[in-house]
């Protein structure tokens, strides 16, 4: 079977473009990509990948050849829309205050990622891959301060993204872990609709989220075989990144790949903090029952543990001085979409003390009640965000602007013991999305057209490590 997928894969990557053709496998890349395989089920992409850095990144860059070109290619045209500036210029920066800060392991799953794309037929460096990796913290945390220095103009602090909990003891049904997130982002780049379940030669099996091209998740949703599960949502409205510290995404693998602890696993989450992704991570270990949330601010982190409770994330840092110090966040003006979750996170927990399980958290997070208009009404106030469909008159973003939740994931102690999760691709509560429907309604993102993409309605589906 696994040959057979391979060999799919293979027909794929020969098809990229006129005049494209896969070079020729050598013996080693032969072997390597016999050890892995993908296949597709329900909008998602489930990758199998196994071995030493090099081997995982081919497997990776050749099997996800198409996505990741695809990816790069929107990602490139979005960055020099919103930004005014050049992709390379980006990829030249990001090479020089990026890399040198990236552990050997990591630089050589990146290479193995380009090796692999390039025997699919697919060019491309180290540099834009490094950088591709990077964006989630590099353009949404040091850009906004280096368009500060070249346009002398107050930096623009990175958008809101997720909705997440994770939940413990009495207030579960089986005092076991119970953990729930979904992603808000640019519906331009919904593409984290990889499985990757990573085989490391050395160090924890991991099976997450992420998109095509990531050694990291950036959406930021895993199980490992160590019992550790967790997820994050951004700290809104923070502004702050040291270029000498080490990548958020660089620390993610090593954390998530290197230990067996929620203690040491915040450890390496803290050593060489940068700022960038500031993050409320959501963490818990499900042999113990031990849950922590871990807020990364830049000069301010928060750490908070507990084997009886919950904890949620709605991009409102809750530790006091981070959110006064570090960020410009209201906590309490439910106008706006983040405190209008928190709030609505508070409701459900504690409606559902000693009830919460993984169904129930599939319907929190396809949760539709704004708490400001108090009525059930999709928009941009929801756990599961729809900002496509809101006007925008109490303040936001902009009205109408295509963003929201593109997906949903729940685990609990039992899926976890077995590295499985469930996941639904596409809005949390299922709800399609048509790109030429919306465009032709909204016509002042005439720009995304060729860009933007359309997500039907997808039922929740099952994955484990091994499929």
């Amino acid at each position: 079977m696994r040959f057979k997928q391979l060999f799919t894969a293979i027909a794929l990557t020969l098809s990229f473009g006129s005049g494209i053709r896969a070079a020729e496998l050598t013996p080693e890349q032969r072997q390597w990509l016999a050890r892995s395989h993908r296949f597709e089920r329900n909008g998602w992409i489930y990758l199998h990948v196994e071995g030493e850095a090099p081997a995982l990144g081919f497997q990776h860059g050749y099997l996800l050849a198409p996505e990741i070109a695809e990816a790069l290619r929107v990602h490139r045209a979005v960055w020099e829309y919103q930004s005014g500036m050049t992709w390379p210029w980006l990829v030249g920066r990001a090479a020089e205050i990026v890399t040198p800060k990236v552990d050997a392991e990591n630089l050589a799953e990146l290479d193995g990622i380009v090796a692999g794309l390039k025997a699919a037929g697919i060019t491309t460096t180290r540099d834009e891959i490094m950088a591709y990796n990077a964006q989630l913290e590099f353009e949404g945390y040091w850009w906004p301060l280096e368009k500060k220095r070249l346009a002398d103009e107050k930096p623009a602090p990175p958008k809101d993204r997720c909705s997440a909990f994770i939940a413990t003891g009495s207030w579960t049904a089986d005092h076991g872990v119970v953990m729930g997130h979904n992603t808000m982002f640019d519906y331009t780049e919904a593409i984290a609709n990889v499985v990757l379940d990573l085989v490391p030669a050395k160090g924890q099996h991991i099976l997450m989220q992420t998109q095509p091209g990531f050694i990291h998740s950036g959406t930021d949703f895993f199980v490992t075989d160590a019992g550790l599960v967790g997820c994050e949502t951004t700290i809104g409205q923070f502004s702050g990144f040291d270029t000498n510290g080490i990548p958020e995404f660089a620390r993610f693998r090593r954390a998530t790949q290197d230990t067996r602890t929620l203690t040491d696993w915040c450890d390496v989450m803290r050593q060489g903090n940068n700022g960038g992704y500031a993050n409320a991570w959501l963490v818990g270990d499900v042999n113990t029952g031990e849950i922590a949330r871990l807020e990364l601010g830049l000069k301010y982190v928060a750490l908070e543990t507990t084997k009886d409770g919950y904890f949620a994330g709605s991009n409102v840092a809750e530790d006091r001085k981070l959110l006064r110090l570090e960020t410009e966040r209201s906590e309490t003006d439910i106008r706006r979409s983040a405190a209008a979750r928190r709030v609505r996170w508070k409701q459900l927990m504690t409606e559902n003390k000693g009830r919460i399980t993984a169904m129930a958290a599939e319907k929190f997070l396809a949760d539709d009640y704004d708490v400001y208009l108090r009525k059930h009404q999709a928009g941009s106030r929801n756990l599961c965000g729809h900002f496509e469909l809101d006007d925008e008159r109490f303040g936001g973003p902009e009205p109408f602007e295509p963003s929201g939740t593109f997906d949903g994931k729940v685990v609990d102690a039992t899926l976890a013991k077995r590295m499985s999760f469930l996941g639904r691709w596409g809005s949390a509560d299922g709800m399609a999305f048509s790109a030429e429907k919306f465009l032709r309604e909204h016509p002042q993102y005439d720009w995304q057209r060729g860009l933007l993409k359309d997500r039907p309605s997808q039922p929740w589906v099952s994955f484990k490590a091994g499929e």
